[in-house]
């Protein structure tokens, strides 16, 4: 089915808005419940309203080859990526700095397009890419997010794994995920994403829980909001779109939710965050507006 243009226009959008918001929704439950734990939870509700949606839309069920692809997905853009950026945090990273880090993923994603699959981009295109870590930066920096912090290896070691995984996944499903049902298949990603945040709550955490409001309204705004709707926007994005295209999206997720956390926690933009906020604008219209390179 064709989807409306005004629609196709507004999912980056909606995508960006809805994206931000998994740190803020993480702020709020992280203090009541362990990063694996809280992930597990997530994932097993998650699983429950994809089967809801697939039996009331009668998805159609990928083969077992197809399904295996969508479990490695699930594994490095949901596992690997929240696992490591929970995991960094819980070990002392500053959140400002595991963002940073995670911010080189559209960077990281166009020169693995290069590289495997010959995607070529235009000098245009780079600078875009290049601006939008600036900006990154930039905002980070304005926000004082940015201070004196002992990194453990651990922790680097946890990020990179966000890193990679997020960079990776965002390619795979263009290359081995085309023709699955985005319900059915994102079904099996969260279906692997359970089965390795389980492995890992069980194993390292005390699985304590403390069901307080706040971390039952994030794990429903972090389920409904982020699970659901906007990797259904992502994938959808993914197909439609070139690689390094939609992994720009992702330099504009810092500077909004530098906004949201303004807004609801009252850490204030300085002039050095809100120039970052353009040069990220800025880069990303570099990279969207710009013909790909033949």
């Amino acid at each position: 089915m064709t989807l409306p243009f005004t629609f196709r226009q507004a999912v980056p959008l909606l995508f960006v808005l809805l994206w931000s918001t998994g740190f803020i929704g993480a702020r709020f439950g992280l203090p009541h419940i362990e990063p694996f734990n809280f992930l597990f939870i997530r994932m097993l509700l998650t699983l429950a309203v994809f089967a809801g949606l697939i039996v009331a839309f009668r998805a159609r069920w990928p083969g077992p080859v197809q399904a295996g692809h969508q479990m490695v997905v699930g594994l490095l853009v949901h596992a690997a990526y929240l696992g490591g950026v929970f995991a960094a945090i819980r070990w002392q990273m500053p959140a400002g700095i595991a963002s940073l880090i995670v911010g080189l993923q559209p960077l990281l994603t166009a020169v693995l397009a290069w590289v495997l699959w010959q995607q070529r981009l235009r000098l245009l295109q780079w600078l875009g890419l290049v601006l939008g870590l600036v900006g990154v930066a930039l905002v980070l920096a304005g926000g004082n997010r940015l201070g004196q912090f002992e990194l453990l290896p651990a922790a680097l070691m946890a990020i990179l794994v966000a890193l990679v995984g997020i960079s990776i996944g965002t390619l795979y499903p263009k290359r081995f995920g085309q023709g699955v049902d985005l319900l059915t298949g994102s079904f099996y990603q969260y279906l692997a994403t359970a089965l390795a945040m389980a492995v890992l709550t069980f194993s390292f955490e005390q699985r304590s829980i403390d069901w307080h409001p706040e971390l039952i309204g994030a794990l429903a705004w972090l389920v409904f909001g982020l699970s659901v709707s906007a990797i259904l926007l992502l994938l959808m994005m993914i197909r439609e779109g070139e690689a390094a295209k939609v992994a720009s999206y992702f330099y504009l997720v810092p500077p909004v939710t530098a906004l949201e956390a303004w807004w609801l926690f009252d850490e204030q933009l300085g002039a050095l965050a809100l120039s970052g906020v353009a040069v990220t604008v800025c880069g990303v219209y570099l990279v969207l507006r710009t013909p790909p390179a033949r």
